[in-house]
């Protein structure tokens, strides 16, 4: 298990790495897996607007599997307070969900209802995004993993992202599963 603080534009001091590296090192004794590693990045919002300028993000990396959380508080050490609780929320859910699951694997699995969506058009996709007139920020190279919909799903949980992008394990189908504003998962699935 090893724990990595580091700031962005921002020096940490020693008493705040040692009680980083202590709350968030006591919530991953919640599952005891190795390898478990965790990446601590503390950085401050230069906007004077946001009342909660000190941020803390924790991802944790384990066979396989991210888990990541982001919290926003006025003081850096109550940032890492409320980032290190919802670290151990995530880890049980990890634990429950993914661990559990392959200790009973007899359960039966989810099984998500066929996505009835219109044929994927990429040129009319590209021709919105460009009448926006917004510039890519950011580019993020991933590797498609082979899953399941159950993993996928487990995984955009994990990751507390609005999207997850993965190969499907039985088609050999690119899938992107999203979370919809209603509630609920949908999916968007790659055609013959």
């Amino acid at each position: 298990m090893s724990i990595t603080v580091t700031g962005r534009k921002l020096i940490v001091s020693d008493a705040l790495r040692a009680y980083a590296e202590e709350k968030i090192g006591n919530s991953m004794k919640v599952i005891d897996i190795n390898p478990l590693n965790a990446e601590v990045v503390l950085h401050v919002e230069k906007n004077p607007a946001i009342s909660a300028r000190c941020c803390c993000e924790v991802t944790l990396r384990t066979k396989g599997h991210v888990v990541r959380v982001e919290e926003s508080e006025e003081d850096m050490y109550a940032a890492v307070d409320v980032a290190a609780a919802k670290v151990v929320r995530q880890l049980r859910k990890y634990k429950t969900r993914v661990i559990d699951r392959k200790l009973h694997a007899d359960a039966p699995g989810i099984k998500a209802a066929p996505a009835e969506a219109g044929p994927f058009d990429p040129d009319k996709l590209m021709s919105e995004l460009a009448a926006e007139e917004e510039a890519v920020v950011r580019v993020k190279e991933i590797e498609f993993e082979p899953l399941t919909e159950e993993e996928a799903l487990v995984k955009i949980d994990l990751l507390g992202h609005d999207f997850f992008a993965y190969t499907d394990r039985d088609t050999g189908a690119a899938c992107v599963m999203y979370r919809r504003a209603n509630g609920g998962y949908g999916i968007l699935r790659q055609t013959a």
